[in-house]
Protein backbone atom coordinates (compact mmCIF):
# COMPACT_ATOMS: atom_id res chain seq x y z
CA UNK A 1 0.00 0.00 0.00
CA UNK A 2 1.18 3.58 -0.94
CA UNK A 3 1.18 5.33 2.16
CA UNK A 4 0.25 9.23 2.03
CA UNK A 5 4.13 10.28 3.01
CA UNK A 6 5.09 8.15 -0.20
CA UNK A 7 3.09 10.63 -2.06
CA UNK A 8 4.27 13.56 -0.71
CA UNK A 9 8.09 11.85 -1.13
CA UNK A 10 7.54 11.14 -4.85
CA UNK A 11 5.75 14.23 -5.81
CA UNK A 12 7.94 16.40 -4.40
CA UNK A 13 11.96 17.44 -2.73
CA UNK A 14 11.08 16.32 0.17
CA UNK A 15 12.17 17.07 3.28
CA UNK A 16 12.63 20.99 2.97
CA UNK A 17 14.10 23.88 4.61
CA UNK A 18 10.78 24.15 6.24
CA UNK A 19 8.80 20.45 6.24
CA UNK A 20 9.89 17.77 7.79
CA UNK A 21 8.56 14.34 9.26
CA UNK A 22 9.41 13.34 12.90
CA UNK A 23 7.54 10.56 14.76
CA UNK A 24 4.44 10.29 12.13
CA UNK A 25 3.51 14.26 12.13
CA UNK A 26 4.75 16.64 10.00
CA UNK A 27 6.97 19.44 11.38
CA UNK A 28 6.68 23.39 10.58
CA UNK A 29 9.64 25.11 10.50
CA UNK A 30 10.42 23.01 13.76
CA UNK A 31 7.36 23.46 15.43
CA UNK A 32 5.66 20.14 16.78
CA UNK A 33 2.28 20.77 15.45
CA UNK A 34 0.46 17.77 17.37
CA UNK A 35 1.21 19.27 20.58
CA UNK A 36 0.20 22.69 19.54
CA UNK A 37 -3.12 21.22 18.62
CA UNK A 38 -3.27 19.12 21.73
CA UNK A 39 -2.74 22.14 23.73
CA UNK A 40 -5.02 24.73 22.09
CA UNK A 41 -7.49 22.92 19.64
CA UNK A 42 -8.96 23.30 16.61
CA UNK A 43 -9.67 25.20 14.01
CA UNK A 44 -6.25 27.41 15.01
CA UNK A 45 -4.67 30.04 13.06
CA UNK A 46 -0.32 30.05 13.84
CA UNK A 47 1.92 32.77 13.19
CA UNK A 48 5.40 31.76 13.50
CA UNK A 49 7.58 35.38 14.12
CA UNK A 50 11.01 34.19 12.89
CA UNK A 51 9.68 33.44 9.53
CA UNK A 52 9.32 37.52 8.91
CA UNK A 53 12.04 38.44 10.46
CA UNK A 54 14.06 35.55 7.42
CA UNK A 55 12.18 36.75 4.37
CA UNK A 56 13.21 40.61 5.46
CA UNK A 57 16.49 39.46 5.35
CA UNK A 58 16.29 37.22 2.48
CA UNK A 59 15.39 40.24 0.59
CA UNK A 60 17.75 42.31 1.73
CA UNK A 61 20.66 40.10 0.97
CA UNK A 62 19.57 39.41 -2.68
CA UNK A 63 19.45 43.35 -3.22
CA UNK A 64 22.63 44.32 -1.56
CA UNK A 65 24.48 41.01 -2.97
CA UNK A 66 22.88 42.23 -6.66
CA UNK A 67 23.63 46.21 -6.24
CA UNK A 68 27.45 45.04 -5.27
CA UNK A 69 27.83 42.32 -8.27
CA UNK A 70 26.65 45.32 -10.61
CA UNK A 71 28.02 48.25 -8.99
CA UNK A 72 24.72 49.70 -8.80
CA UNK A 73 24.87 53.16 -7.44
CA UNK A 74 21.54 53.74 -5.66
CA UNK A 75 20.90 52.40 -2.11
CA UNK A 76 17.95 49.93 -1.74
CA UNK A 77 15.64 50.40 0.97
CA UNK A 78 13.30 47.43 2.44
CA UNK A 79 9.42 48.93 3.31
CA UNK A 80 6.46 46.59 4.28
CA UNK A 81 3.32 47.13 3.06
CA UNK A 82 0.90 47.33 6.32
CA UNK A 83 -2.15 46.27 4.76
CA UNK A 84 -1.05 42.52 4.19
CA UNK A 85 -1.28 42.27 8.30
CA UNK A 86 -1.97 44.99 10.69
CA UNK A 87 -1.14 43.19 13.59
CA UNK A 88 1.19 44.53 16.33
CA UNK A 89 3.07 41.41 16.67
CA UNK A 90 3.77 41.33 12.91
CA UNK A 91 4.71 45.14 12.62
CA UNK A 92 6.88 44.87 15.73
CA UNK A 93 8.99 41.70 14.48
CA UNK A 94 8.93 43.26 10.95
CA UNK A 95 10.88 46.66 12.91
CA UNK A 96 13.46 44.65 14.39
CA UNK A 97 15.15 44.30 10.90
CA UNK A 98 15.47 48.33 10.02
CA UNK A 99 12.40 48.43 7.72
CA UNK A 100 10.23 51.02 6.69
CA UNK A 101 6.55 51.53 6.33
CA UNK A 102 4.00 52.00 3.65
CA UNK A 103 1.19 53.27 4.31
CA UNK A 104 -2.98 53.27 2.38
CA UNK A 105 -5.21 54.38 4.74
CA UNK A 106 -6.08 56.42 7.64
CA UNK A 107 -5.93 54.56 10.52
CA UNK A 108 -2.64 53.16 9.10
CA UNK A 109 -1.24 56.61 11.06
CA UNK A 110 -2.73 55.97 14.36
CA UNK A 111 -0.40 52.78 13.80
CA UNK A 112 2.78 54.49 13.70
CA UNK A 113 2.05 56.81 16.57
CA UNK A 114 1.20 53.25 18.66
CA UNK A 115 4.65 52.09 17.45
CA UNK A 116 6.60 55.21 18.46
CA UNK A 117 4.95 55.99 21.46
CA UNK A 118 6.24 52.21 22.10
CA UNK A 119 9.62 53.33 21.14
CA UNK A 120 9.91 50.97 18.28
CA UNK A 121 9.58 52.96 15.47
CA UNK A 122 11.76 56.55 15.38
CA UNK A 123 10.87 59.84 13.61
CA UNK A 124 13.76 59.18 10.72
CA UNK A 125 11.74 55.94 9.68
CA UNK A 126 10.33 56.30 6.11
CA UNK A 127 6.73 56.27 6.13
CA UNK A 128 5.43 55.94 2.63
CA UNK A 129 1.83 57.52 2.21
CA UNK A 130 0.01 56.03 -0.42
CA UNK A 131 -3.31 55.43 -1.43
CA UNK A 132 -6.55 57.68 -2.57
CA UNK A 133 -6.57 59.64 0.73
CA UNK A 134 -10.03 61.14 2.50
CA UNK A 135 -9.41 64.08 4.57
CA UNK A 136 -8.38 62.51 7.81
CA UNK A 137 -5.85 60.49 6.27
CA UNK A 138 -4.38 63.75 5.35
CA UNK A 139 -4.47 65.74 8.26
CA UNK A 140 -3.10 62.86 10.03
CA UNK A 141 -0.11 62.88 7.12
CA UNK A 142 -0.06 66.68 7.32
CA UNK A 143 0.24 66.41 11.43
CA UNK A 144 3.25 63.57 11.46
CA UNK A 145 5.31 65.93 9.04
CA UNK A 146 4.59 69.14 11.63
CA UNK A 147 5.29 66.93 14.90
CA UNK A 148 8.63 66.55 13.36
CA UNK A 149 7.89 62.61 11.54
CA UNK A 150 10.43 64.35 8.67
CA UNK A 151 10.69 60.89 6.41
CA UNK A 152 6.98 61.30 5.71
CA UNK A 153 6.21 61.08 2.14
CA UNK A 154 2.98 61.49 1.02
CA UNK A 155 2.43 59.88 -2.20
CA UNK A 156 0.44 61.99 -4.58
CA UNK A 157 -2.69 60.10 -6.26
CA UNK A 158 -4.58 62.60 -7.47
CA UNK A 159 -4.03 66.41 -8.74
CA UNK A 160 -5.12 67.83 -6.28
CA UNK A 161 -3.86 66.17 -2.99
CA UNK A 162 -1.44 68.66 -3.12
CA UNK A 163 -3.49 71.47 -2.33
CA UNK A 164 -4.16 70.16 1.30
CA UNK A 165 -0.63 69.68 1.68
CA UNK A 166 -0.05 73.41 1.08
CA UNK A 167 -2.30 74.79 3.33
CA UNK A 168 -1.88 72.28 6.32
CA UNK A 169 2.07 71.31 6.35
CA UNK A 170 4.43 73.58 7.97
CA UNK A 171 7.58 71.68 7.77
CA UNK A 172 10.08 70.66 5.15
CA UNK A 173 8.28 68.03 3.52
CA UNK A 174 9.80 65.10 1.19
CA UNK A 175 6.92 64.28 -1.82
CA UNK A 176 5.91 61.60 -3.99
CA UNK A 177 4.16 60.96 -7.24
CA UNK A 178 2.41 57.57 -8.12
CA UNK A 179 1.67 56.64 -12.00
CA UNK A 180 -1.18 55.16 -13.18
CA UNK A 181 0.21 51.90 -14.59
CA UNK A 182 -1.26 50.01 -17.18
CA UNK A 183 -3.55 46.78 -15.90
CA UNK A 184 -2.54 43.60 -17.38
CA UNK A 185 -4.11 42.59 -20.69
CA UNK A 186 -6.46 40.68 -19.28
CA UNK A 187 -7.83 42.82 -16.83
CA UNK A 188 -11.23 44.46 -17.38
CA UNK A 189 -9.79 48.06 -18.04
CA UNK A 190 -6.80 49.72 -19.42
CA UNK A 191 -5.31 51.57 -16.23
CA UNK A 192 -4.94 51.70 -12.74
CA UNK A 193 -7.43 53.63 -10.89
CA UNK A 194 -5.11 54.82 -8.64
CA UNK A 195 -1.92 57.15 -9.11
CA UNK A 196 -1.92 60.37 -12.02
CA UNK A 197 -1.41 59.47 -15.42
CA UNK A 198 2.04 59.64 -17.09
CA UNK A 199 1.19 62.68 -19.08
CA UNK A 200 0.16 65.12 -16.14
CA UNK A 201 2.99 64.29 -14.08
CA UNK A 202 6.03 66.81 -15.08
CA UNK A 203 3.48 69.25 -15.65
CA UNK A 204 2.21 68.64 -11.85
CA UNK A 205 5.70 69.05 -10.92
CA UNK A 206 6.49 71.90 -12.78
CA UNK A 207 3.09 73.55 -11.91
CA UNK A 208 2.59 72.57 -8.43
CA UNK A 209 5.91 71.46 -6.46
CA UNK A 210 8.93 73.51 -8.47
CA UNK A 211 8.44 76.78 -7.25
CA UNK A 212 7.19 76.08 -3.88
CA UNK A 213 10.23 76.09 -0.91
CA UNK A 214 8.34 73.75 0.87
CA UNK A 215 8.05 70.93 -0.96
CA UNK A 216 10.70 68.50 -2.68
CA UNK A 217 10.05 65.94 -4.83
CA UNK A 218 12.15 62.81 -3.79
CA UNK A 219 10.37 59.79 -5.41
CA UNK A 220 8.26 58.39 -8.24
CA UNK A 221 6.13 55.53 -7.21
CA UNK A 222 4.34 52.65 -9.31
CA UNK A 223 2.34 49.03 -8.61
CA UNK A 224 1.55 46.80 -10.66
CA UNK A 225 -1.09 44.09 -9.27
CA UNK A 226 0.44 41.33 -11.50
CA UNK A 227 3.57 41.53 -8.86
CA UNK A 228 7.11 40.60 -10.10
CA UNK A 229 7.14 38.39 -13.39
CA UNK A 230 9.35 37.46 -15.83
CA UNK A 231 6.70 38.51 -18.32
CA UNK A 232 6.69 40.96 -20.85
CA UNK A 233 4.27 42.51 -19.41
CA UNK A 234 5.83 42.91 -16.40
CA UNK A 235 9.45 44.06 -18.04
CA UNK A 236 7.12 47.27 -20.58
CA UNK A 237 5.81 48.42 -17.67
CA UNK A 238 9.10 48.54 -15.79
CA UNK A 239 10.82 50.39 -18.52
CA UNK A 240 8.32 52.92 -19.16
CA UNK A 241 8.05 53.47 -16.20
CA UNK A 242 12.10 54.16 -15.33
CA UNK A 243 12.07 56.33 -18.84
CA UNK A 244 9.38 58.43 -17.29
CA UNK A 245 11.66 58.70 -13.84
CA UNK A 246 14.60 60.03 -16.15
CA UNK A 247 12.28 62.61 -17.87
CA UNK A 248 11.38 63.82 -14.99
CA UNK A 249 14.68 63.91 -13.29
CA UNK A 250 16.24 66.07 -16.05
CA UNK A 251 13.73 69.14 -15.10
CA UNK A 252 13.73 67.64 -11.25
CA UNK A 253 17.02 67.47 -9.50
CA UNK A 254 15.64 66.39 -6.40
CA UNK A 255 14.22 63.70 -7.21
CA UNK A 256 16.44 60.76 -6.52
CA UNK A 257 14.26 57.24 -5.94
CA UNK A 258 11.96 54.99 -7.03
CA UNK A 259 9.28 52.93 -5.68
CA UNK A 260 8.94 50.06 -7.61
CA UNK A 261 5.88 48.25 -5.01
CA UNK A 262 5.09 44.96 -3.74
CA UNK A 263 5.12 41.69 -5.79
CA UNK A 264 7.81 39.06 -4.51
CA UNK A 265 5.16 36.20 -4.51
CA UNK A 266 5.42 33.30 -1.84
CA UNK A 267 5.32 29.87 -1.85
CA UNK A 268 1.85 28.21 -2.73
CA UNK A 269 3.41 24.68 -3.60
CA UNK A 270 6.25 22.92 -0.98
CA UNK A 271 9.07 23.82 -4.09
CA UNK A 272 8.85 26.72 -5.45
CA UNK A 273 10.16 27.34 -9.19
CA UNK A 274 10.59 31.60 -8.75
CA UNK A 275 14.31 32.76 -9.23
CA UNK A 276 14.73 35.38 -6.82
CA UNK A 277 17.71 36.59 -7.48
CA UNK A 278 17.46 36.52 -11.25
CA UNK A 279 14.48 38.81 -11.40
CA UNK A 280 16.51 41.14 -8.73
CA UNK A 281 19.46 41.39 -10.81
CA UNK A 282 17.22 41.80 -14.15
CA UNK A 283 15.12 44.39 -12.43
CA UNK A 284 18.68 46.35 -11.65
CA UNK A 285 19.43 46.08 -15.31
CA UNK A 286 16.76 47.49 -16.62
CA UNK A 287 17.02 50.59 -14.87
CA UNK A 288 20.65 50.56 -15.08
CA UNK A 289 21.01 50.26 -18.84
CA UNK A 290 18.12 52.99 -19.03
CA UNK A 291 19.56 55.35 -16.58
CA UNK A 292 22.69 55.14 -18.69
CA UNK A 293 21.06 55.32 -22.48
CA UNK A 294 19.51 58.73 -20.58
CA UNK A 295 22.22 60.20 -18.45
CA UNK A 296 20.80 60.17 -15.36
CA UNK A 297 22.06 58.78 -12.36
CA UNK A 298 20.72 55.22 -10.95
CA UNK A 299 17.88 56.00 -8.66
CA UNK A 300 17.74 54.69 -4.96
CA UNK A 301 15.14 51.90 -4.91
CA UNK A 302 12.51 51.08 -2.59
CA UNK A 303 10.20 48.21 -2.41
CA UNK A 304 7.01 47.80 -0.31
CA UNK A 305 6.96 43.71 0.46
CA UNK A 306 3.80 42.86 2.17
CA UNK A 307 3.03 39.33 1.53
CA UNK A 308 6.58 38.03 1.06
CA UNK A 309 7.24 39.66 4.10
CA UNK A 310 4.17 38.21 6.37
CA UNK A 311 2.98 35.24 4.32
CA UNK A 312 4.77 32.51 4.71
CA UNK A 313 4.71 32.87 8.97
CA UNK A 314 1.19 31.55 9.01
CA UNK A 315 -0.71 28.75 9.17
CA UNK A 316 -4.50 27.68 9.50
CA UNK A 317 -5.01 23.91 11.16
CA UNK A 318 -8.19 22.00 11.02
CA UNK A 319 -9.50 19.02 12.48
CA UNK A 320 -11.48 16.59 9.81
CA UNK A 321 -14.84 16.46 11.42
CA UNK A 322 -16.83 13.71 9.60
CA UNK A 323 -16.67 11.59 6.14
CA UNK A 324 -19.46 11.83 3.82
CA UNK A 325 -19.56 10.15 0.26
CA UNK A 326 -22.53 11.95 -1.62
CA UNK A 327 -22.42 9.82 -4.92
CA UNK A 328 -20.28 6.72 -5.65
CA UNK A 329 -16.85 8.65 -6.53
CA UNK A 330 -17.40 12.13 -4.15
CA UNK A 331 -15.81 11.96 -0.54
CA UNK A 332 -16.13 14.68 1.45
CA UNK A 333 -13.78 15.43 4.25
CA UNK A 334 -15.23 17.72 6.48
CA UNK A 335 -13.30 20.69 8.25
CA UNK A 336 -14.41 22.52 11.90
CA UNK A 337 -13.68 26.32 10.27
CA UNK A 338 -14.66 27.56 6.97
CA UNK A 339 -13.09 28.73 3.58
CA UNK A 340 -15.21 31.51 3.01
CA UNK A 341 -14.47 33.15 6.77
CA UNK A 342 -11.26 31.94 7.52
CA UNK A 343 -9.62 31.73 4.18
CA UNK A 344 -11.34 33.99 1.82
CA UNK A 345 -9.52 34.19 -0.91
CA UNK A 346 -9.29 30.89 -1.42
CA UNK A 347 -13.16 31.00 -1.91
CA UNK A 348 -12.98 34.50 -3.53
CA UNK A 349 -9.90 34.41 -5.86
CA UNK A 350 -9.86 30.62 -6.14
CA UNK A 351 -6.19 31.23 -4.24
CA UNK A 352 -4.43 27.75 -3.51
CA UNK A 353 -2.08 26.91 -0.23
CA UNK A 354 0.48 24.19 1.00
CA UNK A 355 -1.99 21.67 2.10
CA UNK A 356 -0.64 18.92 4.31
CA UNK A 357 -1.88 16.31 6.59
CA UNK A 358 -0.18 16.72 9.95
CA UNK A 359 -0.31 13.54 11.55
CA UNK A 360 -1.78 9.76 10.02
CA UNK A 361 1.06 9.93 7.59
CA UNK A 362 1.80 6.41 6.94
CA UNK A 363 -1.87 5.50 6.13
CA UNK A 364 -2.48 5.13 2.71
CA UNK A 365 -4.53 8.11 0.63
CA UNK A 366 -7.06 8.57 -1.93
CA UNK A 367 -8.92 11.92 -3.88
CA UNK A 368 -11.02 14.11 -1.19
CA UNK A 369 -12.88 16.89 -1.74
CA UNK A 370 -12.38 19.68 1.55
CA UNK A 371 -15.76 21.29 2.88
CA UNK A 372 -16.09 23.90 5.03
CA UNK A 373 -19.13 24.18 7.63
CA UNK A 374 -20.96 26.98 6.02
CA UNK A 375 -24.13 26.29 4.22
CA UNK A 376 -22.88 27.94 1.27
CA UNK A 377 -22.19 25.91 -1.95
CA UNK A 378 -18.78 27.60 -2.50
CA UNK A 379 -17.05 26.76 0.51
CA UNK A 380 -14.96 23.91 -0.57
CA UNK A 381 -11.42 23.14 -1.67
CA UNK A 382 -10.60 20.31 -4.02
CA UNK A 383 -7.50 21.69 -6.05
CA UNK A 384 -3.70 22.25 -5.02
CA UNK A 385 -1.10 24.68 -7.35
CA UNK A 386 0.38 21.37 -8.40
CA UNK A 387 -2.77 19.51 -9.08
CA UNK A 388 -6.54 19.61 -9.92
CA UNK A 389 -7.39 17.30 -7.04
CA UNK A 390 -6.57 17.03 -3.58
CA UNK A 391 -5.01 13.67 -1.86
CA UNK A 392 -4.94 13.08 1.98
CA UNK A 393 -4.46 10.43 4.18
CA UNK A 394 -7.31 7.74 4.18
CA UNK A 395 -9.20 7.60 7.76
CA UNK A 396 -12.46 6.06 9.11
CA UNK A 397 -15.22 7.79 10.27
CA UNK A 398 -14.55 7.28 13.87
CA UNK A 399 -11.23 7.09 13.84
CA UNK A 400 -9.25 7.24 17.39
CA UNK A 401 -7.26 10.05 16.83
CA UNK A 402 -8.92 13.08 14.19
CA UNK A 403 -6.82 13.23 10.86
CA UNK A 404 -5.66 17.37 11.25
CA UNK A 405 -4.58 19.02 8.77
CA UNK A 406 -3.33 22.39 7.67
CA UNK A 407 -3.05 25.13 4.99
CA UNK A 408 0.54 26.57 5.23
CA UNK A 409 1.66 30.46 4.27
CA UNK A 410 -1.89 31.76 5.30
CA UNK A 411 0.09 34.63 6.96
CA UNK A 412 -0.99 37.70 4.73
CA UNK A 413 -4.57 39.77 3.88
CA UNK A 414 -6.94 36.74 5.30
CA UNK A 415 -7.48 38.04 8.49
CA UNK A 416 -8.63 41.87 7.49
CA UNK A 417 -10.63 40.57 4.59
CA UNK A 418 -12.28 38.07 6.37
CA UNK A 419 -13.08 40.99 9.14
CA UNK A 420 -10.85 39.73 11.99
CA UNK A 421 -12.55 41.02 15.06
CA UNK A 422 -13.76 44.21 12.86
CA UNK A 423 -10.86 45.31 10.98
CA UNK A 424 -11.50 45.85 7.27
CA UNK A 425 -9.16 45.39 4.61
CA UNK A 426 -6.98 48.51 4.38
CA UNK A 427 -8.65 49.20 7.82
CA UNK A 428 -11.51 50.63 5.79
CA UNK A 429 -14.06 51.90 8.86
CA UNK A 430 -17.66 50.19 8.35
CA UNK A 431 -19.65 52.80 7.81
CA UNK A 432 -22.07 54.28 9.92
CA UNK A 433 -26.06 52.59 10.01
CA UNK A 434 -28.68 54.41 10.03
CA UNK A 435 -32.06 52.92 10.39
CA UNK A 436 -34.84 53.97 8.81
CA UNK A 437 -38.69 53.74 9.58
CA UNK A 438 -42.03 55.56 8.78
CA UNK A 439 -44.66 56.36 11.96
CA UNK A 440 -48.29 56.13 12.19
CA UNK A 441 -48.61 58.91 9.73
CA UNK A 442 -46.37 57.31 7.39
CA UNK A 443 -43.69 60.23 8.22
CA UNK A 444 -40.04 58.62 8.02
CA UNK A 445 -38.40 58.26 11.29
CA UNK A 446 -34.63 58.04 11.11
CA UNK A 447 -31.63 56.89 14.14
CA UNK A 448 -28.18 55.81 14.47
CA UNK A 449 -27.75 52.22 14.98
CA UNK A 450 -24.05 52.61 14.85
CA UNK A 451 -21.49 55.28 13.93
CA UNK A 452 -18.47 55.25 11.49
CA UNK A 453 -15.80 52.95 13.28
CA UNK A 454 -12.94 54.80 14.91
CA UNK A 455 -9.25 53.74 14.98
CA UNK A 456 -9.72 53.07 18.95
CA UNK A 457 -11.67 50.16 18.25
CA UNK A 458 -9.25 48.79 15.95
CA UNK A 459 -5.81 49.77 17.62
CA UNK A 460 -7.48 47.19 20.44
CA UNK A 461 -8.36 44.60 17.71
CA UNK A 462 -4.67 44.51 16.34
CA UNK A 463 -2.75 44.34 19.48
CA UNK A 464 -1.68 47.97 20.32
CA UNK A 465 -4.10 49.43 22.78
CA UNK A 466 -5.75 47.34 25.72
Amino acid sequence: MDKYIDLINQTFDFPTEEFHVENDQMIFNGIPLLEIIKEYGTPLKLTYLPKISSQIQKAKKLFRESIEKLDYKGTYTYCYCTKSSHFSFVLEEGLKNDIHIETSSSYDIPIIRALYEKGKLTKDRYVICNGFKRELYKSYIADLINDGFYNVTPILDNLSEIDYYKEHVNEKCRLGIRVASDEEPKFEFYTSRLGIRYNDVVDLYLNQIKDDPKFELKMLHYFINSGIKDTSYYWSELSRFVHKYCELKKVCPELDSIDIGGGFPIKTSIQSEYNYRYMVEEILRTIQRICQAEGVPEPNIFTEFGIFTVGESGANIYSILDLKLQNDKELWYMIDGSFITNLPDAWALSQRYILLAINHLNKGYRRVQIGGLTCDSQDYYNSETHSFQVFLPTIASDEKEPLYIGFFHTGAYQESLSGYGGIKHCLIPAPRHVIIDRDENGHLKTRMFADEQDSDSMLKILGYKQ
